[in-house]
């Protein structure tokens, strides 16, 4: 009981030392993660993963596309057929 008891008077006065530097400190971080983020060699770092991105995806629907294909070959039996 006197655990829980100390926990609870250490969270309040967490909380009550963070809320008053909280909500100023927060914005300075998020102004400077906001000017960060749209800086223009951050954005260039971005298009250049999207265009990656597009890129292996394009590949693996048509790596989709032909395995597919072989698959129905090989089910529905066309193609070539064996010599026995």
């Amino acid at each position: 009981m006197r655990g829980k008891l100390i926990f609870v008077a250490g969270a309040a006065l967490g909380f009550v030392l963070g809320a008053r530097a909280g909500h100023e400190r927060y914005e300075q971080i998020s102004g400077r993660a906001s000017k960060l983020w749209h800086s223009r060699a951050v954005q260039r770092q971005v298009v250049k993963a999207e265009d990656f991105a597009g890129a292996k995806a394009a590949d693996g629907v048509d790596a989709i596309v032909v395995g597919v294909k072989t698959l129905l070959v090989k089910l529905v039996g066309g193609g070539r057929k064996k010599k026995r």
